[in-house]
């Protein structure tokens, strides 16, 4: 190999190592895989139902920590407990520390049959720190409509009576009580993870 073609490969290794770090260093930012409330993030709105003690539960107590938001009901056949699984999944992808920062709520939309004690009882089946929510039906009422939920009850001749159909999305409040992001029902779980640690930087 004459000195010519030494120093041309040189060049070029040196060029691509420089593009490399330029990338690393100035490269566009990771951005998020679920779906972005618009700049300015709006403030999540207060929530103010019954924990399974009977003490009152405040979401504004709750700053400093990832608030991921579900609503659902207990006696619900497939879209709760799948839910309620993939999150369980998404905080165990997280380091020890990481994981102690994210609070997942699951609150009812089905109040008739579901107590603050059966809310709580049936989230500690996934996870002991998940928090069980309901409340009186206007109290439900005010915070379904602030989060935009749709429900209905639909008549059934099973043991339970009747469903209810209502909005599967997830939540994610950051630690300054903005709205960030949210996901659908049939988002993937690595994209709740990957979310989640871009909030937690």
């Amino acid at each position: 190999m004459d000195k010519k073609t030494l120093l041309v490969g040189l060049g070029s290794f040196l060029l691509i190592l420089m593009v490399g770090v330029v990338v690393m260093f100035f490269g566009k930012p990771a951005s998020f895989r679920g779906t972005t409330f618009g700049e300015p993030y709006p403030v999540a709105p207060e929530i103010e139902l019954t924990r399974s003690d009977g003490t009152s539960f405040r979401l504004s107590a709750m700053r400093g920590d990832v608030i991921l938001v579900f609503f659902g009901y207990t006696s619900c056949p497939d879209v709760c407990p799948t839910t309620m699984a993939e999150l369980k999944l998404a905080l165990a992808e997280l380091n020890e520390e990481d994981a102690a920062q994210v609070k997942v709520l699951f609150i009812t939309v089905d109040p008739k049959r579901d107590t603050p004690e059966h809310m709580q009882e049936y989230v500690d089946r996934f996870n002991k720190s998940f928090i069980g929510l309901s409340g009186t039906e206007a109290e439900l009422d005010k915070v379904w409509k602030e989060y935009g939920v749709f429900r209905q009850e639909v008549p059934g001749s099973s043991a339970a009576g009747y469903t209810v159909d209502h909005t599967a999305r997830v939540t994610v409040i950051d630690q300054d009580g903005n709205m960030r992001i949210s996901f659908g029902f049939d988002a993937p779980m690595e994209d709740v993870v990957h979310d989640l640690k871009l909030i937690l930087k």
